[in-house]
């Protein structure tokens, strides 16, 4: 049976297209301009009036940034900080929130306040830096791991989400003898993919772009993460021209040659950004996959 639309109906929909058009085009522009700004010449770039397109095509900005040959054992590292990182956090932030969502703990509402109550307060970065001493993590691997290993923010998104499943789910696993661990491994994770892959994204990016950590607790270039030494790259093309403008009153021409801030920000920008968008679309189709929670009926 075809339905027929009236005008009012057409003109409805052909203003949701162009507004979501428009939409994705403000949402896609910042990226794009980064491009075409690390695809330009650096000592041109300065003049600005770049947007989509490059005006003096280069990939010297590149060259740059991956003659530094420290960065690929850095890039390494930071592959392996993310998949180990975000895999134990979601681990132990999944137990954590199980145990959270379920009626029967005890001591659940002094928990709960508890890891509220850390998203307003924390003991700030000296003692937190003292911390980190006293437990002897400096300049080792696991600084990247354990401090970050359990998020407040991430435990109440999974555990309102635990809370929200059907409630005979849990006591029909346990009926046939299934414990705990049974419950949230067998029953619980499989049908909470929708959240946990926005968790994964979340502690993976997180893990993917810090670099802070890495300057505060290790010293040592051999656990130096992909963020760090793009950020000293950064800093060194900063100091040249800063070092070129004081030395002679204005930039020399020859250190503008080889990159600037601007272009070498954009470059680092692309570098970091792409392989998330490589990922993204194979966790897409668990942000959109609704589960059926009221498929049970109590």
């Amino acid at each position: 049976m075809l339905i027929r639309k009236n005008a009012g109906d057409f003109w409805f929909e052909t203003m949701n297209y162009l507004f979501l058009m428009l939409l994705g085009v403000i949402t896609l522009y910042p990226f794009v301009n980064l491009l075409a700004i690390s695809l330009n010449d650096s000592v041109d770039a300065i003049k600005g009036g770049i947007y989509v397109f490059p005006r003096v095509f280069s990939l010297n900005n590149y060259k740059i940034i991956f003659q530094n040959h420290e960065l690929y054992s850095a890039a390494v590292l930071s592959v392996i900080r993310t998949l180990i990182g975000t895999f134990l956090s979601l681990i132990c932030t999944m137990m954590l929130a199980y145990t959270l969502s379920r009626r029967e703990f005890v001591l659940r509402k002094l928990f709960n306040i508890i890891i509220i109550f850390s998203l307003y307060v924390n003991g700030g970065l000296i003692p937190f830096y003292v911390l980190i001493k006293n437990l002897h993590m400096n300049n080792t691997f696991w600084v990247y791991i354990i401090p970050g290993l359990i998020g407040a923010f991430n435990v109440i998104i999974i555990r309102s989400y635990f809370e929200q499943l059907p409630e005979g789910l849990m006591e029909s696993a346990r009926i046939d003898g299934a414990n705990d661990f049974s419950i949230l491994f067998r029953v619980i994770i499989p049908i909470s993919m929708p959240v946990i892959a926005t968790i994964t994204l979340f502690v993976a990016v997180g893990h993917w772009n810090s670099w802070f950590d890495n300057y505060l607790y290790n010293s040592k270039q051999s656990l130096s993460v992909l963020q760090y030494e793009l950020m000293k790259i950064l800093t060194e093309s900063t100091q040249q021209i800063s070092a070129s403008a004081s030395a002679s009153g204005h930039v020399d021409q020859e250190v503008l040659k080889v990159t600037t801030p601007q272009s070498i920000r954009a470059s680092m920008t692309i570098i970091v950004t792409i392989p998330i968008l490589l990922v993204y679309p194979f966790m897409q189709r668990y942000f959109i996959k609704g589960i059926m929670v009221g498929a049970m009926k109590e």
